[in-house]
């Protein structure tokens, strides 16, 4: 059975850190890219950051460069989001995506909210 299950998510000052996992089962996760996605209340949703299966490459949205890492344990089947730095337009539902070919499989997202 597979499963993308995000968590890490919560309330955060202007400011702050978090760190979001992602965490998948039921496929082989190292052939899998992952991206995170978010999607802020009224707005499409958009992608924060992507690392490839093989080499582990990343890519950033211009909005988040220099503040979040992308990171990958296909030991522990998981990937993880460090946010920094997090601003109040980082409030969002994160997801996480894995892609190999045709298959993609979503999580169930997380909510992120930086407020004061």
């Amino acid at each position: 059975q597979v499963q993308v299950v995000e968590s890490g998510g919560g309330l955060v000052q202007p400011g702050g850190s978090l760190r979001l996992a992602c965490a998948a089962s039921g496929f082989t996760f190292s052939r899998y890219a992952i991206t995170w996605y978010r999607q802020a209340p009224g707005k499409e949703r958009e992608l924060v950051a992507t690392i490839t299966s093989t080499s582990g490459s990343t890519n950033y949205a211009d909005s988040v460069k220099g503040r979040f890492t992308i990171s990958r344990d296909n030991a522990k089947n998981t990937v993880y989001l460090q946010m920094n730095s997090l601003k109040p337009e980082d409030t969002a539902v994160y997801y996480c995506n894995a892609k190999y070919l045709s298959r993609s499989f979503w999580g169930q997202g997380t909510q992120v909210t930086v407020s004061s």
